[in-house]
């Protein structure tokens, strides 16, 4: 895949040489710290839309959860960075609780802001329908011990669920017939033929949705199971399953358009990055895990992420979003609002856990992207010290934004 992107102004080899050379390295150490690896999830939700027992048998499948002892402290405790912290802010802590607002990890600062701020009803902003944490089903997994990788996972059941979301939360035109097949069940379904004909919007959530659609199938292709006897197990690329997905001649010509669209889905992730620099520049923002020296490093790295997407040159413009008619412009962002929310419910519907628990996340992190670009005004006016009302992230949606940027 070389040249230009559709809808914007940015080449294939110019996010190639910033990504692998500047930006990746940095990101794939953060990743790897405590903070970022330890994600909480809710995999026993039944699903919403359709009577769902067809769970994966296979043993890739499962995803293993972690003891509660090897979560750090700061992560999983109620208790505050500092015991004089505890005894002040019990009352609010109560009240907190009661809001169901309070995320662990935060400091005392962001805390007193979440607490301002649950006042004020955040699902109107919300892109996704999040877990709840503190439900007894909601567990904290290690993401680097359960790696995104092909499962074995495919058929009829994987086909309903990208039918689903493709058929049903992807603007398609109502003239537009079905050209869907379930033949190999893993495969892609894409409708490209009408999304030149769509507006702007419309046709960036069609290739949002089809670049995470690709970014999956990439990692089930790279991390393939090659070998499986009693003695070991053998991970590695797959040529022809990828071939398959992305040949330009075996797929018919759709092949490069997928790969452009993962393209795509990475400039508007990078772009809300950029935009997000503020919430995570304020001084009573940390990364907060109870190791202070650990926390501090994180944080700086951080931060020289943020600037470095900041500092790319040829961003997505998202101010082609929504610029029409007010009433027609607020109408078309709910209705996007509403679908994306949508797809993160059918997540729930994935039968194989290891690909529910990375289906969960990455739709988690764009809709967090999504919440970003859509929250510009109350970034901007975020203050340097202080709880910052207008704009709030908890935990998992941190974990989730840089996790599915990184993938």
């Amino acid at each position: 895949v070389t040249g230009y992107l559709d809808d914007c102004t940015c080449d294939v080899e110019t996010i190639d040489a910033f990504n692998n050379d500047k930006l990746f390295p940095r990101l794939n150490e953060l990743l790897e710290s405590d903070y970022f690896r330890y994600y909480k999830v809710n995999l026993q939700k039944p699903c919403p839309f359709w009577e769902d027992n067809s769970h994966c048998a296979m043993r890739d499948c499962a995803v293993q959860p972690c003891p509660s002892d090897e979560v750090p402290d700061g992560i999983r405790s109620a208790s505050y960075k500092y015991s004089e912290e505890a005894n002040n802010l019990a009352e609010e802590c109560e009240e907190a609780k009661r809001l169901g607002a309070v995320d662990d990890s935060l400091s005392k600062e962001t805390r007193q802001a979440v607490l301002q701020w649950a006042q004020h009803d955040d699902s109107s902003d919300s892109f996704c329908e999040a877990d709840d944490i503190h439900s007894p089903d909601a567990e904290y997994v290690d993401l680097l011990l359960n790696p995104e990788r092909y499962t074995g996972y495919k058929g009829p059941d994987a086909w309903k669920i990208w039918n689903s979301i493709y058929e049903e939360n992807c603007f398609k035109p109502q003239d537009v017939k079905r050209p869907l097949a379930s033949g190999r069940g893993e495969s892609f379904i894409y409708l490209t033929k009408w999304v030149v004909r769509v507006c702007v919007e419309k046709r960036a959530f069609y290739r949002l949705i089809s670049g995470l659609h690709a970014s999956i199938n990439i990692h089930l292709s790279a991390r393939y199971l090659l070998q499986d006897t009693w003695s070991e197990k053998k991970w590695g690329p797959n040529i022809t399953e990828f071939q398959q997905r992305f040949d330009e001649v075996l797929t018919g010509g759709e092949g490069p358009r997928r790969l452009k669209n993962l393209y795509f889905l990475y400039l508007i992730e990078l772009r809300a990055l950029s935009k997000v620099l503020p919430f995570f520049e304020r001084p009573g923002f940390q990364l907060y895990t109870g190791n202070k020296s650990q926390d501090a490093e994180m944080k700086h790295l951080l931060l020289e992420i943020l600037h470095l997407a900041k500092s790319f040159p040829l961003h997505f413009d998202e101010n082609s979003f929504f610029a029409g008619n007010k009433k027609e412009a607020a109408k078309l962002k709910e209705e996007f609002r509403l679908h994306f929310k949508n797809i993160s419910k059918i997540m729930d519907c994935v039968g194989c856990f290891k690909c529910r628990l990375w289906g969960k996340l990455q739709t988690q992190g764009l809709g967090t992207a999504l919440k970003i670009l859509f929250s510009e005004n109350l970034i901007e006016r975020i203050p340097q010290s202080g709880p910052s009302y207008g704009f709030q992230l908890s935990r998992q949606e941190i974990v989730a934004l840089f996790n599915a940027f990184g993938r």
